[in-house]
């Protein structure tokens, strides 16, 4: 991490960093860990989680453009939670939490079930080369655990610049009884409360399309 962002763990981690027993990785989560969303953020209020947030451009601006929500943040690499924190504070986004874990982990160790108001996924690592694809994030497993920790009603929302990733993305969640979709036709529309960062301009530039998906948690029985 350069220095800005050194400062920033040491200085703003105890107010935004969600600290959690750790399994055998550093970045880990040892199961039985789950967190009480109220006590966290000292309130009961929808709570907004975004995986792999990145550098925070898309959840710190959510998180200042709607103080009524709450928003948690789940990132591996820890400069781009340092900066999460850095913008995080400069925004007065005091209802924002960050985790530096890993996201299937957190859903289902974590976070209780049915916390989740809203799920993002944006943007995840394609893992373009097809002996890598395995590594994708969004599986059966996936879609399970998010089915576990979102409310009933709750939106899982995806975004990603890799056509044959949204392909897969579509058949996973058509494929979960959990959930249902939440847009007609082939693709939803841009969803309005993701920012345009320049990673998804970088795309549209080189000319991928931008695909958007939006599933809704099924009632539970």
């Amino acid at each position: 991490m350069s220095d800005a962002q050194e400062r920033a763990w040491s200085e703003l981690a105890g107010t935004y960093v969600v600290e959690s027993p750790r399994d055998l990785a550093a970045t880990s989560i040892r199961p039985g860990s789950a967190i009480d969303p109220a006590h966290v953020w000292g309130r009961e209020a929808p709570l907004i989680v975004e995986i792999g947030s990145g550098q925070g451009h898309a959840i710190v601006h959510a998180a200042a453009s709607r103080p009524d929500d709450d928003f948690l943040a789940i990132e591996v690499f820890r400069a781009g939670l340092a900066r999460t924190m850095l913008d995080a504070d400069k925004a007065g986004a005091r209802n924002l939490r960050l985790v530096e874990a890993n996201a299937p982990e957190v859903l289902e160790h974590l976070l209780p079930e049915a916390s989740v108001s809203e799920l993002w996924v944006f943007f995840p690592d394609p893992w373009h080369k097809k002996k890598h694809t395995k590594r994708r994030l969004v599986t059966p497993a996936f879609a399970a655990l998010a089915a576990h920790a979102l409310t009933d009603g709750g939106m899982l929302r995806l975004a990603t610049d890799w056509e044959d990733y949204a392909l897969q993305m579509r058949a996973v969640l058509g494929d979960a009884a959990d959930f249902e979709p939440a847009f007609e036709g082939e693709w939803a529309s841009r969803f309005d409360g993701r920012v345009l960062t320049a990673f998804e301009r970088k795309g549209a530039r080189v000319g991928r399309d931008i695909r958007d998906l939006a599933y809704r948690r099924r009632p539970r029985p």
